[in-house]
């Protein structure tokens, strides 16, 4: 196989920018493969890091939302209601770190070799992805413990995964360009991610939120991603709100798109900045 050539030219990231984006593919699995080696290496405990904390939140979220509060837990058992929503918000908050500091984290790369950096963000978002899938197995293992399976709903999943990836790869490619510019955003992002656990319906059902604000609610995006998981997972259990869904959606493209569009914009600063 001839080996290929690039050219680096004037304007080329104008008219080739998503060619290049495919050309550098090997360097996306590099980087992704490279920041998973190095968040479990030399840990006692390995890929479990990627367990324990979700588990944590799970007990701690049963014990004061189900136990002491006594919210509904629309049929389905409290561990499983809680734990189909930390799966989508674990991969968004994590997604939402790792983006921020994908940038800076790659400064001596970003400032020395030309490629599209879009890869930087894009495979800082597959290395939270992976945490996902490790999780995942916690899930299957309390439907498995409880006896409470899945019906056909689960084959829609994929769609509401893929609404979070949107969800995860929009708000964290604004926060990558952004932390370059003001690195006041390495204090901010632990903040918005912590807020954002307790505005988001994790630890409860949105069906708790009184009708006339469920709209409103839905105003969050990860409002619509986690009523999704719950419905597919949950099954009729589980209602999902069809006009926040719609406005869920809605509000993902448009962060996704913006926040495309604001990174490619402010990228070729990126060098000089860092």
């Amino acid at each position: 196989m001839r080996d290929r050539e690039l050219v680096i030219e004037a304007g080329r990231t104008e008219r080739q920018y998503w060619q290049d984006l495919w050309n550098y593919r090997e360097l996306f699995y590099f980087l992704a493969w490279r920041d998973i080696l190095v968040r479990y290496k030399q840990t006692v405990i390995g890929i479990a890091w990627a367990l324990i904390r979700p588990i944590l939140t799970m007990i701690v979220f049963t014990a004061i939302f189900g136990g002491l509060a006594k919210l509904p837990s629309d049929g389905a058992p409290y561990p499983v209601l809680v734990f189909a929503a930390m799966l989508p918000w674990q991969f968004f908050a994590n997604a939402l770190t790792e983006c921020s500091n994908s940038v800076v984290g790659n400064a001596n790369m970003i400032s020395k070799v030309y490629f599209p950096r879009l890869v930087v963000p894009t495979s800082a978002v597959i290395v939270s992805f992976v945490d996902f899938l490790i999780s995942a197995l916690i899930l299957v293992g309390l439907m498995i413990w409880y006896q409470f399976l899945p019906d056909w709903r689960i084959l829609t999943l994929p769609l509401f995964i893929a609404v979070a990836f949107a969800a995860s790869m929009g708000a964290g490619l604004w926060l990558a360009a952004l932390n370059v510019k003001y690195r006041d955003f390495r204090i901010i992002v632990p903040f918005i991610v912590q807020f954002g656990l307790y505005i988001s319906p994790v630890g409860f059902s949105s069906n708790i939120v009184p009708a006339q604000w469920r709209f409103l609610y839905s105003l969050n995006p990860m409002v619509g991603v986690i009523d999704g998981f719950r419905w597919a997972l949950l099954g009729g259990k589980s209602a999902l709100y069809l006009p926040g869904f719609a406005l869920s959606l809605v509000i993902v493209a448009l962060l996704l798109a913006s926040g495309i569009w604001y990174f490619r914009k402010t990228e070729r600063t990126f060098a000089d900045i860092i």
